[in-house]
């Protein structure tokens, strides 16, 4: 029997028991965290750079990557290590802590994406009001608002959770720490505090997906009045990317936490948690620069200047280095 102040450490499901298994997850989950840092990192860095993209579409997109850096680099560097050091073990408080930021960040994500949706509803169907609706200061209100939503919701799961009495073990069937694989380990009833939590949480979450479905639904009503062909595709090429990155994160977290039990296999459950807590932060930014053409401009002229002014620094470093005598000068 344990108690939660006899847990020092918690042990976290092992991808494979065979070495070259586990290495194989090692340079898998390496590829997608590379991923993930050069597509968001080249979001952020043009976003901030390009004056022309300061607008609230792309604000929101950069908190968007912001938050999928974040989330990406709570849980899958520690399943690196663990896989490249052949060992299972967190601390009490690590597990805690990459709870509390995973769920804060994926919560926030989630709320921002809903903030995205009545972004893409005001610029589509009142354009006319766009700039009154969302000024810079309404931006960062609701902005704001998104990751201090997340934030609270963070404090009180982590909050509750590890408070409650741990009378099954340390042993988690995940391969980071999450509520669910927590809530087993709990004594019985025990953990009805953070069910109810749950629920309210869901509702929330039910709440923003709402949302999302009729402020898409009137989105399509108006794009298909506007006449030409062309103001459909540029209509579209706005919205679609964001619908794709709804879609991706809730169809993937829904059959993670909606799953039935006669559907539950350790090989799906590990496939399914994959899908919804690493995938989509390594393939947003290539889904939402896919279809737009502003933001593949703009990342285009920052790095061809960026290749210019490294070969300019190049050249002229190359024409001030010095040469020993006799020998034939640098032709650049």
């Amino acid at each position: 029997m344990f108690n939660g102040s006899s847990i020092t450490q918690f042990l976290l499901l092992a991808f494979a028991d065979r070495r070259e298994l586990q290495l194989l997850h090692f340079w898998l989950f390496l590829g997608i965290y590379l991923a993930a840092l050069l597509g968001n990192g080249l979001i952020i860095t043009t976003i901030a750079c390009d004056h022309h993209l300061h607008t609230p579409m792309y604000f929101f997109l950069l908190n968007l990557s912001l938050l999928d850096l974040g989330s990406i680099s709570t849980i899958v560097p520690k399943s690196m290590a663990n896989s490249l050091w052949n060992t299972r073990e967190i601390f009490y408080l690590g597990c805690a802590a990459e709870l509390f930021l995973f769920f804060f960040l994926i919560s926030a994500e989630y709320f921002l994406l809903t903030v995205m949706a009545y972004d893409r509803y005001v610029a589509i169907c009142k354009p006319l009001h766009y700039g009154s609706l969302l000024g810079s200061r309404a931006c960062v209100h609701m902005a704001a608002a998104a990751w201090g939503t997340g934030f609270l919701n963070a404090v009180l799961h982590t909050a509750n959770t590890f408070s409650l009495p741990l009378c099954q073990g340390n042993v988690l069937d995940q391969f980071f720490c999450e509520i669910p694989h927590i809530l087993k380990l709990s004594c019985s009833h025990s953990y009805l505090r953070e069910i109810y939590l749950l629920v309210v949480g869901a509702c929330l979450a039910f709440g923003c997906f709402v949302f999302i479905v009729v402020s898409y639904v009137q989105i399509f009503r108006a794009v298909l009045r506007i006449p030409s062909e062309q103001g459909r595709h540029k209509a579209f090429s706005t919205c679609l990317p964001h619908l794709a990155l709804v879609s991706l994160f809730i169809s993937t977290a829904a059959v993670s936490y909606l799953k039935l039990p006669s559907m539950s296999f350790p090989s799906l459950n590990l496939l399914v948690t994959v899908l919804y807590s690493a995938v989509p932060p390594a393939v947003n930014p290539l889904i939402y620069s896919m279809r737009n053409q502003e933001l593949k401009d703009a990342l285009r002229e920052m790095l061809t200047g960026c290749y210019s002014e490294a070969i300019n620094f190049l050249s002229s470093s190359a024409k001030q280095l010095p040469c020993n005598p006799g020998q034939a000068q640098p032709v650049f």
